[in-house]
């Protein structure tokens, strides 16, 4: 309960990026133009995916699921983020608030059990080629990516659960550009050991043991691909993998950045900034590195230009 002196909260003020006001409409400008290109490469993804028959295999039915977790992680936050650059502050209410954090639970965090999943289908690829398709069929593809968001939204709708119960007394600014667990967390008078206690549990989950599991599968993959007594063959192989090696790095890197480093050794700007690689750089570079990385893409891309140029001519 709030204190006499003390007015409960009913909405937040996000605060931003302080310190900008000469480059307002720059960043906003820049930032639109990412979100496009963020919601068009990731699109154009699920659609090949979708409507190209030599696209439906394992690999690309999980990148679908990347795909479609990037462009709705992007959606819940770079707009709003964009209408933060552009004024002092922007207004929340606590229930839109808890919203955006929830979506962003979901959206960010599934991307760790799709990698994981990514990198034991790789492995079943290099390591048993011959069966791949039969180890891998569609039913297990389904049933791995209904999982992956099973578990994310179970454990994202407990520790929103918690969260609901928080009570806010006077502070009301987020000195953030999206309503993150760590700047509630500050702002409530209510106990938070227990989300506390959770959500670094979660982390333990999402984060060590999919990464720990990913590190432990790409050993399996280079043994293998060690074994392999041409050149051509090893450079085939590792080939397969280089995108997803490239997504992983990536993903983890701006979480280590953003969540694992003390909260004592960065400044609340670095954290901010810091929070970019995650929320804009990584959806941007997926469909771009898949893009490039991957022939069939390539290919069904190239497809579908000439057949655009052509209406055009």
């Amino acid at each position: 309960m709030c204190q006499e002196n003390q007015t409960k909260v009913t909405e937040f003020y996000l605060l931003g990026f302080q310190g900008l006001e000469n480059f307002k409409p720059l960043f906003f400008a820049l930032l639109l133009l990412i979100y496009i290109a963020i919601v068009t490469g990731n699109i154009l993804i699920i659609l090949l995916v979708s409507t190209k028959s030599n696209l439906k295999i394992p690999m690309f039915i999980f990148l679908q699921h990347l795909a479609l977790a990037d462009v709705l992680l992007a959606t819940c936050v770079i707009p709003l983020m964009a209408e933060v650059i552009l004024k002092t502050k922007r207004e929340m209410s606590v229930d839109g608030c808890i919203l955006q954090l929830y979506s962003f639970l979901n959206f960010g965090f599934v991307q760790c059990f799709i990698l994981a999943i990514m990198s034991y289908d790789r492995y079943v690829a290099i390591s048993n080629p011959l069966h791949y398709i039969l180890i891998m069929d569609r039913r297990i593809c389904f049933l791995l990516a209904l999982g992956s968001w099973a578990i994310t939204w179970t454990i994202s709708t407990t520790e929103i659960i918690l969260i609901v119960q928080f009570e806010f007394c006077g502070l009301r600014d987020i000195d953030y550009f999206f309503c993150d667990v760590g700047p509630i967390v500050k702002l409530t008078t209510s106990d938070t050991s227990i989300v506390q206690w959770f959500d670094l549990s979660c982390s333990v989950l999402f984060f060590f043991c999919s990464l720990s599991f990913i590190i432990g599968t790409y050993i399996y993959i280079f043994i293998i691909i060690l074994k392999i007594s041409s050149s051509a063959g090893r450079k085939k192989s590792f080939s397969t993998c280089s995108a997803h090696l490239i997504s992983v790095a990536a993903y983890y890197g701006s979480i280590i950045t953003i969540y694992v480093t003390p909260d004592d050794e960065k400044s609340p700007s670095v954290n901010k900034y810091s929070s970019l690689l995650y929320i804009v750089v990584n959806p941007l570079v997926n469909p771009t590195i898949y893009s490039l990385r991957n022939h069939e893409i390539r290919q069904a891309l190239h497809k579908i230009v000439e057949r655009l140029s052509r209406k055009v001519i």
